[in-house]
């Protein structure tokens, strides 16, 4: 099976490295294909590995995802106001997908968004991701419109699906 843990700076820093990296390699060619951008994966890497700070307890989450020994999905969450969290970064590999881990991610970071004392969680993600929406949807997500703090663009926030979770303490 698989098992959730938060990862841990020095431990785990190569495990989170390689889960960023894997999920730019799929997600830079999924944004180019559908609106002919393209980033320096590289670049973002680096800031990621540089900010892992924002997703360390007592306001953060960095969580993994191993499976059968092998390291199989990362999710991330971060502090944007007193009772407010983020949700980035999450991703399960390809070979691994369709075994609950996902699922898993999300439940984890909710329940962990409770304990911390977030009322609600954000994300977002590009349209066409409908696996993810329909994953976020069934963990009780609902579409909201862009909020002030996403990193996506403007001239992108069209294209994009905003959501929030509202839970109480």
């Amino acid at each position: 099976m698989f098992r959730i843990f938060q990862a841990v700076k020095g431990r785990d820093d190569q495990a989170v490295r390689d889960l960023f990296w894997a999920y730019l390699q799929w997600a830079t060619p999924e944004v180019n294909r559908e609106f002919g951008v393209g980033f320096d994966e590289e670049s973002l890497l680096e800031r990621d590995m540089c900010e892992l700070a924002k997703f360390q307890p007592p306001d953060g989450r960095l969580l993994l995802a191993e499976y059968e020994g092998e390291m199989a999905g990362i999710a991330c969450m971060k502090k944007i106001r007193e009772d407010l969290g983020e949700i980035k970064r999450m991703y399960v590999s390809p070979q691994y997908r369709r075994r609950g881990i996902g699922r898993a991610l999300g439940e984890r970071l909710i329940q962990d968004a409770r304990v911390i004392g977030y009322r609600r969680i954000w994300l977002d993600s590009p349209s066409s991701w409908k696996g993810s929406h329909a994953l976020y949807r069934s963990l009780g997500f609902r579409e909201i419109g862009p909020y002030p703090e996403s990193e996506i663009p403007v001239e992108f926030q069209p294209f994009w699906i905003f959501m929030e979770l509202r839970q109480s303490p």
